[in-house]
């Protein structure tokens, strides 16, 4: 029982922990580097056409079956109750409030995180990570603050065209499949949506950017075994982002619904 709770609840603490740890270096970090000019703009640049590149189509691909799917399940739905004219603001809002952050970071995850992890990783195995500690340098601030913010971008960015993407392919479908009105459609869409979605959206984005940079980079950094050692970090850094990624959602959601009421339509 001793050796089980030292290595799951106590090593769960431990990781969370260092995680939490690290994000705070990483942001103080950031708001130095900024003060005093000295952020790392070429790594930075480098890593966001890198996350860019590794996470675009993919994203593109999975938001429009995405938006299909909803448009599908919803058209049915209001169709049952007899409201088939609100199928356009129940896909629509769906994709923009938890579709499009929720798809953005999970690919994220699966692919800019893992990608990160085990390039750290392998740093870390071939003793880079301890040369640079020898030399007096700052990993944090050479290696983790750039990625961070640039996961950060790239999330939102993802985000806004999941959202196009996912509500597009939502409306062709509906339209040409299901024989929805076009001008409903678009007319329940713009009269249920506000702006505040729209803002809860991108603020969740820039969030889920950045736990996925803190937990691939803390993973990454703290690899060892060798290749297999890295493989497993690997693992562990998409496994515990997606669970991290969930629960931060529900707690997001939440917090919206008590902070901003519906009273009615």
């Amino acid at each position: 029982m001793r050796g089980y709770t030292r290595r799951h609840p106590i090593a769960s603490l431990e990781t969370v922990g260092g995680q939490v740890i690290l994000g705070w270096q990483a942001l103080v970090y950031l708001v130095t580097d900024i003060v005093h000019l000295r952020f790392p703009w070429k790594e930075f640049v480098r890593q966001s056409a890198f996350m860019t590149s590794a996470s675009a189509l993919p994203t593109v691909f999975v938001a429009i079956p995405i938006g299909m799917t909803l448009s599908i399940q919803f058209a049915l739905l209001a169709a049952q109750v007899g409201a088939t004219s609100l199928a356009g603001a129940a896909s629509g809002l769906a994709v923009i409030r938890q579709g499009a952050p929720m798809v953005a970071a999970l690919l994220m995850a699966a692919a800019a995180g893992s990608a990160v992890c085990a390039d750290l990783g392998s740093r870390k195995i071939r003793e880079e990570i301890d040369a640079m500690e020898v030399m007096g340098l700052s990993v944090i601030q050479r290696l983790v603050v750039p990625r961070m913010v640039a996961a950060v971008l790239v999330s939102v960015c993802l985000t806004g065209v999941i959202c196009f993407v996912g509500f597009f392919s939502g409306y062709i479908f509906n339209v040409f499949v299901q024989n929805g009105t076009p001008g409903t459609f678009v007319t329940t869409f713009a009269s249920f949506a506000t702006v505040s979605d729209f803002v809860l959206t991108m603020i969740k984005a820039a969030v889920f950017g950045a736990i996925v940079a803190i937990v691939s980079c803390h993973k990454g950094l703290n690899a060892s075994g060798g290749p297999a050692g890295v493989a497993n970090a690997v693992n562990a850094t998409v496994v515990a982002s997606i669970i991290l990624l969930m629960l931060v959602n529900v707690g997001f959601t939440q917090l919206y619904v008590m902070l901003f009421p519906r009273t009615g339509f």
